[in-house]
């Protein structure tokens, strides 16, 4: 690599400014979890429009991924950047203002179409300011670094404006640092578009919005309330609406996707394993903030600051592990990580109410691991991909996170349940009410509720069954997402035999 292809000081400021939007999507997710309450009591949505305040921005940035990666490699990626961020800080201006819940719905949706902007556009910039292969894989480290790094912040930061502010200042800290990169991105950051003006077909980008969008509403919605003819329906729109779209890329001279690039295992194998320890990772968290709130008894907050030793392992594996993976070929560095997360989740399988150091212990091992393998998968897919197609490359990765942790949320979630209902007594040895009953066994949560209606000792002795059920049933979950993740070791082993490092 010659001198002249390595990046400089202009480089390494951008990069600065590319870590901002990432920090701060990060970020809005978590101080709004943090505002539901105060925000409910004083809108008063409805129990659907609260789903779809907290929802509809995961939807939409799932949903446009594909589309706005495309879009990105036509009309230029750091446009796409700067508009998202534009859209970004109205949106989260609206949203802070909004007097009734469809003002805050529709302000949710914008922000999500501007995530899904701003995410393939920040790392298909980096693909091309950074062609040196070590100084890319220090910046795909820092890059997702700064996710962990939101992740840290927001629950703190989230906590100190709703001491002293309203619900609605959660969303403003995004403001300043949407301006700030709307400021400094046109001259520290280069514009790229592909080589070709290819025309963006519209077909592709609706069939891709259909697919992403139903499945992971369907995956959600039976994660939580279980499998119904409408859910089903979703996900079978979804896959159906899938499959069309990979037929139409077939016909086209000049597809949305390159399916010849996902036959080659350089790139499909890092998609598919980065799928595979999102499931176990979404899923995991999915049930564990259940567990510590309603079998450990934990507050929100108090859950929430329990994973931040977790937290501050990813930033820290992620700032490293481009050093470490350096002196090890390709198949190494991601077997290695894999094992280490796969040791992490396995330590959770130990989980009990009185052995919480055990939550603590496991993140920290798992997002030690998650940290190699997310570096390692980004820099396999970004460096196989052609550059006219880091956008579309981009939006892929992302969508395969978003797609593995929709699925691990329905299956460890569903695994959980099921668990957990063989476990409860079948009949009603608690004398309770028949619907109240049926309540209790299908949910960790309904139990919870029966207690509180039931006398001091049949309160006491269900809720002792329930949460010694549902511990069960997490144990049974993790050791599943172990067992997956041991399996994706030995495949990656064999997929990335040949591959090395730089």
């Amino acid at each position: 690599m010659s001198f002249e292809m390595r990046a400089g000081y202009r480089e390494w400021m951008g990069l600065a400014v590319l870590a901002l939007p990432c920090m701060v999507v990060s970020m809005d997710a978590t101080v709004l979890n943090l505002a539901i309450p105060e925000l409910t009591a004083d809108l008063l949505p409805s129990g659907s429009e609260q789903l779809w305040i907290v929802d509809s921005y995961a939807f939409l940035v799932a949903g446009l991924l594909m589309t706005m990666g495309m879009m990105g490699d036509r009309v230029g990626r750091r446009r796409m950047l700067l508009v998202g961020a534009a859209m970004f800080a109205a949106a989260s201006s609206l949203g802070a203002f909004a007097t009734s819940p469809g003002q805050l719905i529709a302000s949710r949706i914008v922000l999500g179409a501007a995530g899904a902007m701003l995410a393939p556009s920040t790392l298909s910039l980096i693909r091309t300011m950074f062609a040196d292969p070590d100084q890319r894989r220090v910046a795909l480290g820092i890059w997702t670094g700064s996710f962990a790094l939101g992740g840290l912040a927001g629950p703190l930061v989230g906590g100190l404006l709703l001491e002293r502010f309203w619900w609605g200042s959660v969303f403003l800290v995004a403001v300043p640092v949407m301006l700030l990169l709307l400021g400094a991105g046109p001259f520290l950051l280069p514009e790229y578009r592909g080589a070709e003006a290819r025309r963006v077909d519209i077909t592709s980008a609706a069939l891709s919005l259909a697919a992403v969008l139903a499945f992971v509403y369907g995956l959600k919605r039976i994660a939580e309330n279980g499998l119904q003819p409408a859910y089903g329906a979703a996900v079978v729109l979804g896959v159906g609406a899938a499959v069309w779209f990979v037929r139409r890329q077939r016909r086209l001279t000049h597809p949305v996707v390159d399916l010849g690039l996902l036959r080659a295992s350089s790139f499909s194998a890092p998609l598919l394993i980065l799928g595979a320890i999102f499931f176990v990772l979404y899923g995991t968290q999915f049930i564990t903030a259940q567990y510590l709130q309603l079998v450990a008894g934990l507050t929100p907050l108090t859950a929430g600051l329990l994973t931040l030793p977790g937290t501050v392992a990813y930033l820290v594996g992620s700032l490293a592990a481009p050093a470490v993976t350096r002196r090890l070929s390709t198949a190494q560095g991601m077997v290695g990580s894999l094992l280490i997360a796969a040791g992490g989740f396995g330590l959770l399988t130990q989980m009990g109410p009185d052995r919480l150091w055990v939550v603590v212990t496991g993140f920290v091992v798992l997002s030690i691991g998650l940290a190699g393998v997310y570096l390692i998968s980004t820099d396999l897919t970004v460096s196989a991909a052609p550059s006219a197609q880091g956008g579309t490359t981009s939006a892929l990765l992302e969508t395969s996170a978003n797609l593995g942790g929709a699925l691990g949320i329905a299956g460890l979630g569903s695994t959980t349940l099921l668990a957990y209902r063989h476990a409860m007594p079948g009949s009603n040895p608690y004398d309770l009410p028949p619907d109240v009953w049926e309540a209790a066994r299908r949910t960790i949560g309904g139990a919870a509720a029966a207690a509180d209606r039931a006398p001091d000792a049949a309160g006491r002795q269900l809720l002792s069954a329930a949460h010694q059920a549902f511990t069960r049933g997490y144990r049974l979950a993790e050791l599943v997402g172990t067992t997956l993740l041991l399996l994706t070791a030995a495949a990656a082993a064999l997929a990335l035999r040949n591959r090395r490092t730089g």
